[in-house]
């Protein structure tokens, strides 16, 4: 046996191992031990065959069935070895278990140079879209590829790297196969044989990708276009805004970009003047730490504060005041602190910054992983008869080619673009158009067969019509089937996207029978409900049943997917 010294070094050595060196290392101990019969093995924990009966999953992406065989041949050596097996190709495997898998194999195609296989693609966008806690997932990955191409076997690598990157546990180094991949394929699969996981022989998981304590991943890019989409003359402010960054970005159509938009210098600086206050001052707020300068700046509201904020105030002080919206520095103006009052006790009753959502505009098949684009409309409005402009989106409206931003991914699966051959019909005016363009060139980076029917308005042809020259050339193309427009103002009836529904009720409900997935996005208080109550109007109208009934069949394909809302 081993001296106590011996053994202490050789345990240190083992936990400081990978999974890989440790199963090289147990291959090499054991040729040794073939070869010097009177070398006494060394006390390591082995890695053995598995005793215990797995739950595993078996699945495949394949484009000419070459995946598939493999698959299943491990599936039924699994079998008989009395574990419990399911095997699934990719586009019938439900991406919501993931997480709850305990062991997965994956057999991977490469289609092409670096494409991954169609039937495979929910499964790879789903891995890519966002962080996912896979830490109680071990698994090992089989790709298959053609050496001819470049990006051989791409498919299978970019899932083996990021099921690692989420915090998976690789039982097996990614294995990699050729067109002849009989030979490799029966080697992969007995050495899962042999490799099973067992509660002995598991790493401990690594830890996640770091992530802010809400669990938002959040990347930092740096604005590179920044386009005001109106033109001269125009009442309203739309701002097209791309932001490049070194990090890939994993989004789909659908998702939004959230963001926590931060105080100016100005308003920060003239809180801290009416308060007397040392900006370097710290103080606790929600249980952390942070400076004056930091907490005014980054953390906590400060515009438009709602009643409830200034009824504390108000009995904070000790005082009457207006119950209505006011600026901070305004009621610090107004009605200051009295000496008596503690700053921390103010600070308390202040509330966090909320983060902003802006739909995505942009395709990550069209546009890539490394930049995103997003469509914000400056938010102009009235408070006690002033003119105000939203927090956030003057934030945006103020941004210059770059500037650095920071922000992270919102996932939205309840807005996702059906199956490539399905039809699709858009309702989405003003800044509403966003996630209508990352659908568009999404599908048209996809040549997906299904048709798109895109309902667009605004105030002014000229002067507001967002995206027009992108939008016509789809059109050209072909690939925006038809483009109903609607522009309020230039005539003296204002005309909106329902009305030109109406318009089009038979063959907006042919479209509904033959399975076309609905959308709308925009403003949810007033068009969204007219939207939505002009469907059931069409509905009720074409298909001869009444209102009640056409909300129930309205209903009814919210429950089957195919209508969906993103309205705020």
């Amino acid at each position: 046996m081993l001296t106590e010294q011996k053994f202490k070094s050789f345990k240190d050595f083992i936990q400081d191992s990978s999974r890989d060196e440790i199963i090289w290392m147990s291959g090499y101990l054991a040729g040794v031990s073939d070869k010097n019969t009177t070398a006494t093995p060394p006390a390591q924990p082995e890695i053995v065959a598995s005793t215990e009966k797995l739950v595993i999953t078996v699945v495949y992406g394949t484009e000419t069935g070459n995946s598939k065989k493999i698959a299943a041949k491990l599936a039924s050596v699994l079998k008989s070895k009395q574990h419990k097996v399911t095997l699934k190709a990719l586009d019938q495997y439900n991406v919501a278990n993931l997480q709850k898998e305990s062991t997965l194999y994956v057999v991977m195609s490469t289609h092409g140079d670096g494409e991954t296989p169609s039937a495979a693609k929910k499964f790879y966008d789903h891995l890519y879209a966002k962080q996912h806690d896979l830490s109680n997932l071990k698994y090992a990955v089989l790709a298959l590829g053609d050496s001819s191409y470049p990006l051989f076997c791409k498919a299978g690598e970019d899932v083996d790297t990021r099921l690692d990157e989420l915090g998976a546990i690789r039982l097996l180094p990614l294995e990699k196969s050729d067109l002849d991949f009989y030979p490799v394929s029966e080697a992969w699969i007995s050495n899962i044989v042999n490799h099973l996981p067992t509660t002995a022989n598991l790493l401990a998981p690594k830890p996640q990708p770091k992530q802010a304590k809400n669990g938002k991943h959040f990347y930092k890019g740096v604005v590179q276009s920044h386009i005001n989409l109106n033109d001269k003359g125009s009442l309203k402010e739309t701002f097209h805004i791309e932001i490049g960054t070194e990090e890939a970005i994993y989004y789909l159509p659908g998702d939004s970009l959230g963001i926590v938009p931060v105080n100016t210098d100005e308003d920060v600086q003239e809180i801290l003047s009416l308060l007397s206050a040392d900006k370097n001052k710290t103080v606790t707020y929600k249980d952390e730490q942070f400076t004056l300068l930091d907490l005014f700046k980054t953390k906590v509201n400060i515009l438009h504060l709602p009643v409830r904020i200034i009824e504390k105030y108000a009995k904070l002080i000790e005082s009457e005041l207006p119950l209505i919206r006011l600026d901070l520095k305004n009621i610090l103006a107004l009605y200051p602190l009295t000496k008596n009052i503690l700053l921390e006790d103010f600070i308390a009753i202040l509330e966090p910054i909320t983060p902003r959502l802006y739909s995505i505009s942009s395709s990550p098949y069209a546009h890539g992983n490394n930049e995103i684009h997003i469509t914000v409309g400056r938010n102009k409005f009235w408070v006690n008869d002033k003119e105000k402009y939203g927090f956030c989106s003057s934030h945006f409206a103020g941004l210059n080619e770059g500037d650095e931003v920071t922000f992270y991914i919102n996932s939205n699966d309840n807005f996702r673009l059906p199956l490539q051959d399905k039809d699709v019909i858009m309702i989405g005016p003003g800044t509403g158009i966003a996630p209508f363009r990352s659908f568009l060139f999404h599908r048209d980076d996809e040549s997906a067969p299904g048709r798109n029917w895109l309902f667009f308005g605004d105030q002014h042809f000229h002067k507001d019509f967002l995206y027009q020259s992108e939008l016509l050339s789809l059109f050209d193309s072909g690939l925006l089937t038809r483009l109903n427009t609607a522009f309020s103002r230039d005539q003296k009836e204002k005309i909106y996207v329902q009305h030109r529904m109406q318009q089009q009720s038979k063959e907006l409900f042919n479209w509904i029978e033959s399975g076309a997935y609905i959308y709308i996005c925009g403003c949810k208080d007033t068009m969204a409900k007219d939207v939505e109550a002009t469907l059931i109007n069409i509905i009720s109208q074409e298909a001869n049943i009444n209102e009640e009934q056409a909300a129930g069949y309205l209903n009814r394909l919210e429950d089957e997917g195919r209508f969906a809302k993103d309205v705020y």
